[in-house]
């Protein structure tokens, strides 16, 4: 959607009127060079490959849950026909392939039909719940580079182990939901092998947790600067953080909602986040102050969650 262009690290054009005589507002992220409105030389662009919401593509989230988690169900046909679900530690390889290590406890269990799905789940920050469902088939590895290459995913992750021990749930289709009581999307196993993993993902809970703890106004500000809302903010939390922008969990009167706000640009790295937030703060602040004048589109990337 071109509404959702946040092109303001341009030049925005400033009203005549005497400089405040007051400090500007400031974040606590501003460890990092205070960004003037007029020291980028260009507008800002998000990538054209970008999809229209500004979000990671369900390949990208599904790949992301994937490295983050640690533990999954694993779901086979047991002896009789029936379904039977079990707690597993997992790592993944470069593609995304879930490995276990199971022992004849858990492998006595498991039937001739050996279709299986594998089922995780990720809690952002006490707020939302993503998940990822793969189906495919269970298999014990059997040549001798693909085994030495799954044994070495799994020992980066958890230590030494027994090769024999090791399994991989063979990837056939793969279903990415956002949060409990929401559809999911069907990805391809081949969108999902050649998906990179969010790059923020080992630090976005971080970042998120500092954001909330010390930004609780520069949050509030992002609301009615950035964001197209028809209703009065109660309370406003940033439930998550990736390349492209973060996710806020608002409260008013009618319930609670979940809002979009992108970034100006992709960032890479926790350095590049924290200087695109530190330029949205100073530059909401400005435009709240009417010492700017806003040059673009608020969000309206807005759904309702409770």
């Amino acid at each position: 959607m071109s509404s959702l262009r946040l092109s303001f690290l341009g030049h925005p054009k400033s009203l005549p009127l005497t400089r405040p005589t007051s400090t500007p507002h400031r974040t606590h992220f501003r460890k990092l060079p205070r960004c003037s409105l007029s020291a980028v030389s260009e507008p800002a662009q998000l990538k054209a490959s970008a999809p229209e919401s500004y979000r990671p593509l369900p390949a990208e989230n599904s790949r992301t849950i994937m490295e983050l988690a640690s533990v999954g169900t694993l779901s086979t046909i047991a002896h009789g026909g029936w379904p039977l679900g079990i707690g597993v530690q997992f790592a993944v390889d470069a593609q995304g392939t879930p490995v276990l290590c199971l022992n004849e406890s858990y492998t006595g269990l498991f039937g001739e039909d050996l279709r299986a799905s594998f089922h995780v789940q990720l809690e952002q920050c006490k707020m939302r719940t993503p998940q990822c469902t793969i189906q495919g088939s269970l298999n014990k590895p059997e040549d001798s580079m693909l085994l030495k290459r799954f044994h070495a995913t799994w020992e980066k992750r958890f230590g030494e182990v027994n090769a024999d021990l090791l399994y991989v749930v063979n990837i056939d289709r793969v279903l990415q939901v956002e949060d409990f009581k929401e559809a999911g999307i069907w990805v391809s196993p081949t969108d999902y092998k050649n998906a990179t993993p969010d790059p923020l993902r080992d630090i976005a809970e971080k970042i998120v947790d500092e954001i909330n703890s010390n930004n609780v106004e520069d949050v509030l500000r992002f609301c009615s600067i950035y964001a197209d809302l028809d209703f009065q903010v109660l309370d406003a939390k940033v439930i998550w953080v990736d390349r492209l922008g973060f996710d806020l969990r608002v409260s008013s009167q009618n319930g609670a909602y979940e809002v979009r706000i992108p970034f100006p640009r992709e960032v890479t790295d926790e350095k590049g986040a924290k200087s695109s937030f530190n330029c949205m703060s100073q530059l909401a602040w400005e435009i709240e102050k009417n010492y700017s004048v806003p040059e673009f589109k608020k969000s309206t990337q807005l759904k309702r969650v409770i």
